[in-house]
């Protein structure tokens, strides 16, 4: 039999023994400082950049909640760095639900599995492998290169991010540019035709507690003021309406492009049915066509026969850039006079334009490795760290780059059960970054 890596570059070859490796260490995160935090894997990060001459340092925003960044030299260091980020936490999974282990990183029907495969350690292993096998080589890069491994961006950055932004922006205050996670992974439209969907916006988040206060009172009693029942009207409107279609410049684009890959109209007046034809990336899709609104948490009195004077929910609300002023001024009216509202978490709209040479050079770099591929914006529903960079004006981009298997429902894995990446795919990421790097 002969060498199954034969050929292959040396960061194509470890890829998938680093991603296993990052997976194998537990760094779920529980929206708390309750988990294991990312310590380990920052440490892990750092050994393996010291391996090829990278120096690096781990800030530690709290007892271990650590994130690492690192700094490598380009060809012109007066250009603007591009910086690539990425997250080292998890979210929480049980083992009891899963086929493989969650946290031992198996190879299972030509896939790494485990928590984080695709969300994000996929991407955090095709970085240290691509730029790795460069230093090696000793290959520079065109212009520097600024590395972030991040802590809490599953909580929402506040330890990672948020905090470095705040606490060290020298850090990444010369940065221009910045690529990480959800983006450029392939969707089949054909035989040989494979959109890699680019993301270039996010929505929004407004994570927000209500409050209804009433008049406390026994239980028996008649009640025309029971803050219980204020809320749960207020959070049932909520959680039935249903915000009108707005299209977004990315969005728009988006639809566009699939209308002509597949070769249908696009229908302004029927924009869900051009989405449902999407497959296993409609949900994802759709959540991108409108403002959102979902309850998610209750709370209310403490014994059966009491009344209580006031009533807690929490829901979870997503805005699409430019529309956070509709949606709130949609969100109050649905309320009404009597619950209140604050924020639990409220992180902006982004938006960057599908245009420039960096998007050039991930539209080449893709097309060496694929001559199938067509590169195209997609608007995330969810959020990234992007939300925190952007805040020294750094254009974002979700840019890491898989070609996968057209039966492999990709966006149902993040946060799913039994999340796996193809090791074809990782390998291609590989080959891909390396020709961006150099484009870029």
């Amino acid at each position: 039999m002969g060498d199954v890596n034969a050929g292959m570059g040396s960061g194509e070859v470890e890829v998938v023994d680093l991603c296993r490796e990052l997976i194998a260490i537990d760094t779920s995160n529980y929206g708390d400082h309750s988990g294991p935090g990312e310590r380990v894997a920052a440490e892990y990060v750092a050994e393996k950049l010291d391996e090829v001459g990278v120096e690096s340092t781990i800030y530690e925003s709290h007892p271990g909640r650590s994130s690492l960044v690192a700094r490598i030299a380009g060809a012109d260091s007066s250009r603007p760095p591009l910086l690539i980020h990425g997250h080292l936490d998890v979210v929480p999974a049980d083992a009891d639900d899963w086929t493989h282990h969650p946290f031992a990183g198996e190879i299972a029907d030509g896939c790494v599995w485990g928590r984080g495969a695709v969300d994000m350690k996929d991407m955090d292993a095709m970085v240290l492998a691509v730029l790795r096998q460069r230093l090696r080589e000793g290959r520079t890069p065109p212009r520097d290169i600024v590395l972030a491994f991040l802590a809490d961006e599953e909580a929402g950055g506040e330890w990672g991010a948020q905090w470095l932004v705040d606490r060290h922006p020298e850090l990444f205050a010369d940065c221009s540019d910045a690529i990480s996670e959800v983006g450029g992974f392939s969707f089949t439209v054909g035989p040989d035709r494979r959109m890699y969907l680019v993301e270039t916006a996010e929505k929004g988040i407004a994570w927000m507690r209500l409050t209804a206060r009433g008049t406390a009172g026994h239980g028996s009693m008649v009640n025309d003021d029971n803050a219980v029942t204020e809320l749960a009207e207020a959070v049932a409107r909520l959680g039935r309406h249903k915000f009108p279609i707005r299209l977004t410049k990315t969005v728009r684009t988006f639809l566009e492009e699939v209308c002509e890959a597949f070769g249908i109209e696009f229908d302004e007046d029927d924009v869900e049915s051009t989405v449902a034809r999407l497959g296993p990336i409609a949900s994802m899709i759709g959540a991108t066509l409108r403002n959102s609104v979902n309850p998610t948490m209750l709370s209310g009195g403490y014994k059966t026969n009491v009344i209580p004077g006031t009533a807690t929910a929490q829901v979870d609300g997503r805005f699409l850039p430019g529309m956070e002023e509709e949606f709130f001024a949609e969100i109050d009216r649905l309320l009404g006079p009597k619950v209140t509202r604050e924020f639990v978490h409220h992180l902006p709209a982004v938006e960057t334009g599908f245009e420039g040479g960096l998007v050039n050079a991930m539209s080449a770099a893709l097309s060496a490795e694929d001559p199938g591929a067509l590169t195209v914006p997609y608007c995330l529903s969810g959020g990234t760290d992007a939300k925190s960079f952007q805040r020294l004006g750094i254009r974002n981009y979700g840019f890491a780059p898989l070609k996968l298997p057209p039966e492999l429902n990709f966006s149902g894995m993040f946060h799913g059960v039994d999340e796996r990446v193809p090791v074809d795919g990782l390998r291609f990421g590989v080959r891909v970054l390396d020709r961006f790097i150099d484009m870029s």
